[in-house]
């Protein structure tokens, strides 16, 4: 019996469907540089902590509150309503809006003379780092073939570890340079330049065609874009599959926090919860503060910060290479068996006053190796997933909210907590908490890799869904 073996696309088959990709990939990281933004805003602020609360006589708690966390509460305000002008003013425009906060945060605070005036510059910032968390990866996933999605998705967490990165390299070139009294405001205020560039970049990448058939009937631009997208789809099957999931979501007619979507929204909330509950937010904020405290000088320790950010990039990229191939279960399981053996040892090496040396950094190394190639990888690609179309933006707020509102709750009592406790019971405390995320993983959270947005709803999304883990294999198959 002779085998037949399938044709080989067409040289000109071939041809347009890399420069599709091409145009996917492109998108996918304009979008994505609303992370770099993202993450150099929330790492910034590190290199000022100390000067401005020296500049003005700040107490720990209004340091915490005025300077350290008021950037966070803006961010849950932007997460917890981004979902508004995701979908009523389209993700794109979102975006634009996005860039202009920045600018807008940027130059405020670094011209700041007062910590009121910086407070209110850096919850601008914030709300920007809010809706973009909300935004950027509902766009991304939404374009994105459904082989590649993890890897899409995962840009806008790759530029956030390069923006942090970035901004942990420029405050030590900026502190270098000049005299702290002035330094931290050069800090702050270079965030313009990648704001502005970002906000010219962001108006030359389309709209959504999901959002384009779901929120304005735009049939024809929405074939437009599906056709750049794709150029063999059938448009007419695409946008009829897209329709059929719409009108079973609306003819459900069930509010967002309701039986049919309790799955998705817990594993968004566990998800989210878990990632800051790790600790990550509090290495990024008070590395500096960390690592002085494990008796290294200050100049050591905002040098090693740097490096702490270069092992965030490098570990980003190996998630980003794993997360489509290994899947996002299989790296939150690594990522929690990581976590678990540096926090632990950290939390011992304060314990017992094995300070001084570089063990610390080392497993503050690893604790940010773990984050970067799990939860770093896999949070706003796994929530983005979830969720189905009609809800996507709400669910996304959902979690992005979850996420920002521990992450500034942490941020807020961390100076309280690092002038009362040493770093031994606070390392230990984390460490417990990623006991549990092991535990989420190994029994309730499902695998969603190389599965279609319109799939997943089908196994996640229902009155009679059960909360267990959900097995997508043969979704997959089907894919």
């Amino acid at each position: 019996m002779i085998r037949k073996t399938p044709p080989r696309p067409t040289t000109a088959t071939s041809s347009s469907e890399e420069r599709s990709m091409s145009r996917i990939v492109q998108w996918s990281i304009t979008v994505a540089l609303a992370g770099f933004l993202f993450g150099f805003d929330t790492a910034v602020i590190s290199g000022a902590d100390k000067p401005i609360q020296t500049l003005w006589g700040l107490s720990d708690l209004h340091h915490g509150l005025l300077v350290m966390s008021m950037a966070l509460w803006g961010t849950v305000l932007g997460a917890i309503f981004g979902n508004w002008p995701t979908d009523h003013l389209g993700r794109r425009t979102t975006l634009l809006l996005i860039g202009i906060l920045y600018l807008v945060s940027a130059i405020g605070s670094a011209v700041a003379t007062d910590p009121w005036t910086f407070a209110f510059f850096r919850l601008i910032g914030g709300i920007g780092v809010g809706v973009s968390s909300v935004a950027a990866p509902i766009y991304i996933s939404e374009i994105a073939p459904p082989r590649y999605r993890g890897v899409l998705v995962a840009l806008y967490q790759f530029n956030i570890v390069f923006g942090i990165l970035m901004a942990f390299v420029s405050n030590y070139l900026i502190g270098s340079l000049m005299e702290s009294g002035i330094a931290w405001r050069w800090m702050l205020g270079i965030e313009a330049i990648p704001a502005l560039i970002y906000t010219v970049m962001i108006t030359r990448v389309p709209r959504s065609p999901r959002w384009l058939i779901l929120k304005r009937n735009d049939v024809e631009e929405a074939s437009r874009v599906l056709r750049m997208i794709n150029p063999n789809v059938d448009v007419d099957a695409e946008i009829a599959t897209m329709r059929t999931a719409e009108n079973e979501e609306r003819s459900a007619n069930a509010r967002f926090f309701s039986r049919r979507y309790r799955l998705p929204i817990l594993l968004a909330f566990l998800v989210a919860f878990f990632n800051q509950l790790s600790g990550i937010n509090f290495i990024i904020y008070y590395a500096p503060r960390v690592l002085e405290a494990a008796q290294l000088g200050s100049q050591v320790a905002l040098l090693s910060t740097a490096g702490i950010g270069l092992v965030n990039l490098v570990f980003t990229m190996i998630g980003m290479s794993l997360i489509d191939r290994f899947g996002r279960r299989t790296l939150l399981f690594i990522g929690s068996a990581g976590y678990l053996l540096s926090l632990v040892l950290i939390s011992r090496a304060f314990f017992t006053d094995a300070l001084g040396g570089i063990e610390v950094p080392l497993l503050l190394a690893l604790f940010i190796a773990s984050h970067a190639i799990s939860q770093g990888a896999v949070i706003w690609v796994f929530i983005a997933e979830v969720f189905p179309n009609h809800v996507r933006a709400r669910g996304q707020s959902f979690g992005s909210s979850i996420h920002w509102v521990f992450a500034a709750l942490i941020t807020l009592v961390m100076p309280w907590v690092l002038g009362t406790f040493s770093g031994g019971p606070v390392f230990a405390f984390f460490a417990v908490m990623m006991l549990l995320q092991l535990i989420f993983v190994l029994f309730l959270m499902p695998e969603t890799r190389n599965v279609s947005l319109e799939e997943l709803q089908k196994h996640l999304v229902g009155d009679n869904v059960k909360l267990r883990r959900v097995h997508l294999s043969g979704a997959r198959a089907q894919a």
